[in-house]
């Protein structure tokens, strides 16, 4: 039979498997990556988290401005104008700087880019477009795509999904965004503070679902203040488009009376799912599980030897940062090297404003983990509107949460509403990593003033001891 034309074949160029390609080849391996996108990056970079920041970012300054924030700080702004087609300019032009960045990665790296859509012919040999390859390794990190809510057909004018939620050409009137969870809340806000009037229908009686619970509290009252509308514990039952506008159907979750929405753009948030269809993962002798996953062991290694898979295709939180470890880890695996993401210290954030970010277990967590042991946590807690540099910022919402076991005082879990809340929750990663407790945290030195002293004291707070509050 003949060499194989690769030692590694990622299929899927999104944050797991351009990293992984990447990690590959440094290692000396010969590597290709298949991609069918015209741009490499995946739906992260193109579509996903990279864009949508660009537009966060820019309607914040925006309502800054015509909000009369800036006024406040003796800054006046006269004639505050929306210009949404240069937002969008913006927003692309990001998007093609980071996208052809990979390009330039791979060309330095040497690995080859094999451009169409990946199906399986064997357990070692992939068809991409019109050619057929063999590699001694193969890499699924196909990712997800958007989950469709049944009976309701997206048209990406008035009903979209949040590829069309990035794209549209005016601000609509009424936004109507089914599911309360990242990245509708996050998409949600844009367009509120462009303008548009937004409601969130959620099935689930919060927001957030998987977050602390006092963080979705507190989160639902800070979104309720800017505006943003909530029906919570509802369903969504159908939706019909005529005139350019959508009537979506409604009912209480528990079931009872039906009510109608009218709305200019319904966004639809409720989920992702795998990206599977169309691999022929048949032909490799590969299954998914129930959820349509493709289940791994603890080296990134499916049920076909020489078959691996990463990031959103297998079980585990649907995120593009743990999605670029585990490319980095299996690439090492790959190698003979040793490969480990500890999937108990992964962050998660929302970038709303202010930000909302978690790393480890929820206060529920913990006391559901430890009681079953006999033991118990601490909680400490310290508001943003006491730390220094939040109020010099005008920034008062939110807070800095930390868990710990009472019995050993390592740190469970961290848990941030802050305006800069993504980046402070690396410094509780890192801490939780290197197995840190709450005191090691109390007695490390911290900047003054910055917001992340705000983590410092929920940490003296564990023992009772802060000293602002």
């Amino acid at each position: 039979m003949a060499d194989f034309d690769f030692d590694v074949l990622v299929i899927g160029a999104g944050p797991g498997g351009y990293v992984a390609a990447i990690r590959a080849a440094q290692l000396g391996l010969k590597t290709a990556c298949a991609e069918s996108r015209a741009t490499l990056g995946g739906t992260c970079l193109n579509v996903g988290c990279i864009p949508s920041k660009a537009l966060l970012h820019a309607s914040e300054l925006f309502e800054e401005a015509a909000g009369g924030k800036l006024a406040k700080l003796g800054i006046k702004a006269s004639g505050v104008e929306l210009d949404l087609e240069a937002m969008h300019g913006q927003r692309l032009d990001a998007v093609k700087q980071l996208t052809g960045g990979i390009e330039y990665l791979f060309k330095k790296n040497k690995i080859e880019w094999l451009k169409g859509q990946a199906a399986f012919t064997g357990k070692d040999s992939v068809k991409v477009g019109d050619r057929t390859v063999r590699a001694k390794n193969i890499v699924i990190a196909t990712g997800s795509s958007v989950t469709p809510l049944p009976g309701i057909a997206v048209d990406q004018k008035v009903i979209v999904d949040s590829t069309g939620a990035l794209e549209l050409l005016k601000v609509p009137g009424h936004m109507v965004v089914v599911g309360g969870g990242v990245i509708g809340l996050e998409l949600g806000s844009v367009w509120k503070r462009l303008g548009a009037q937004v409601t969130v229908v959620e099935f689930l009686d919060q927001l957030l679902p998987g977050f602390d619970g006092e963080v979705r509290k507190e989160a639902a009252k800070i979104f309720k203040k800017q505006g943003l509308e909530f029906r919570l514990s509802t369903k969504v039952t159908g939706a019909k488009v005529e005139g350019g506008k959508a009537t979506l159907t409604v009912e209480p979750a528990a079931g009872g009376a039906a009510e109608t929405i009218e709305a200019d753009v319904v966004l639809v948030c409720i989920g992702r799912r795998a990206n599977t269809d169309g691999l022929a993962l048949d032909k490799a002798g590969l299954t998914t599980n129930p959820r349509g996953q493709i289940e791994i062991d603890h080296e990134f290694a499916t049920s076909v030897p020489g078959i691996w898979a990463i990031g959103d295709v297998v079980p585990g939180p649907m995120l593009a940062h743990k999605a670029e470890d585990e490319g980095i880890a299996v690439a090492e695996n790959i190698a003979d090297l040793t490969g480990i993401v500890n999937h108990d210290v992964i962050p998660s954030v929302v970038y709303t404003s202010p930000e909302i970010a978690g790393v480890g277990l929820t206060e529920e967590q913990a006391k559901e983990r430890l009681s079953k042991s006999g033991g118990e946590i601490k909680v400490g807690k310290f508001p943003m509107l006491a730390n220094s540099r939040a109020k010099t910022n005008h920034e008062p919402d939110g807070f800095v949460k930390v868990i710990a076991d009472a019995k050993s005082d390592r740190v469970l879990g961290v848990w941030i509403i802050a305006s800069v809340a993504g980046t402070m929750i690396a410094q509780a990663a890192q801490a939780m990593e290197f197995g840190a407790t709450s005191e090691d945290i109390a007695y490390t030195c911290h900047a003054h003033p910055t917001h992340s002293e705000a983590i410092k004291e929920a940490a003296m707070a564990v023992q009772g001891k802060p000293i602002h509050i």
